[in-house]
């Protein structure tokens, strides 16, 4: 068995040993406000609740490991001492990936990742309205652990608000642990789903796709492609050309024979099955023919 110093080993190194080995953990999606009134979301897995009377939870943003920077959250929750708190469930797994791509300050994340804003009662940061349980909190103290690059900064959160979908609860007003459907992170690419198990997602911090906000309209507004789908659909760095489509969709005509006149939904459901095997170039030239 090897026994390892934390001091002989890289900060990547020790940051991926750690998270591999403090897992499952569950995620705090903090949306916060800037000054300024610029809108940021971002996913963070070093989060827990540690108290009921009073309602505390915790989450902590490290300092980015290039560069010893914070990172926006940080930034705008020191300014204005609010940020809320949305809990992850499978549904939303892939928007909340793709909001996690290092977007440049001001850019906002809920219109990057297709998600919808809505607005709180007693914070300003907005909610996440596709998330099942929404956290309005105040931050009571913000305690640095470090000034190198990897060092948390502990984000004291008192709830102020608490706001539960009637679709997870049951009928004695409790919640129920498998229509809510959350899921956590772990090492690599790792999630778990709760009731289901580990799965993967590539991480798109080196890839910072195009992003839903950008997707043509009957593909954005459709009702057959899920968050998930969508999500998956906005890691793509550029759309591809129309001879890319044209190539395409002659090569499998052979195995579709009616997909030149085939309706939107139809060509959607296809590209659902692409997606579903995590081809996302081939779903999008489907779409878009």
């Amino acid at each position: 068995m090897p026994s390892l110093d934390p001091k002989s080993l890289s900060t990547s190194k020790l940051h991926s040993y750690l998270l591999s080995a403090v897992a499952p953990r569950p995620i705090a999606f903090a949306s916060t406000i800037s000054f300024n009134g610029e809108v940021n979301l971002a996913p963070f897995s070093f989060f827990n609740v540690f108290s009921a009377n009073p309602p505390i939870v915790v989450f902590s943003p490290v300092l980015r490991e290039k560069n010893n920077a914070e990172k926006h959250t940080l930034k705008n929750i020191k300014a204005t001492k609010e940020v809320v708190i949305n809990v992850v469930n499978f549904d939303m797994v892939h928007q909340t990936s793709l909001s996690s791509a290092d977007f440049p300050e001001g850019v906002n994340e809920f219109e990057k990742s297709g998600l919808t804003m809505l607005k709180s009662v007693v914070v300003k940061p907005f909610r996440v309205a596709e998330s099942p349980i929404q956290l309005e909190c105040k931050v009571t103290d913000i305690i640095a652990l470090g000034t190198e690059g990897g060092a948390g900064n502990l984000v004291i959160c008192e709830v102020l608000k608490i706001h539960i979908d009637d679709e997870v609860l049951n009928t004695d007003g409790s919640i129920n642990q498998e229509k809510l459907d959350l899921v956590a992170r772990a090492g690599g690419n790792y999630y778990s789903r709760a009731k289901k198990g580990f799965f993967e997602i590539p991480k798109p911090a080196a890839n910072l796709g195009i992003g839903v906000a950008n997707f043509p309209d009957d593909i954005k507004n459709s009702m057959v492609l899920t968050g998930n789908d969508l999500g998956l659909l906005g890691t793509i760095e550029k759309l591809p050309s129309k001879n890319e489509v044209k190539t395409f969709i002659k090569n499998i005509s052979e195995r579709y024979p009616n997909i030149q006149t085939a309706s939107h939904r139809e060509k959607h459901k296809l590209a659902r099955n692409y997606l579903s095997f995590g081809d996302v170039e081939s779903a999008w030239k489907l779409l878009l023919s």
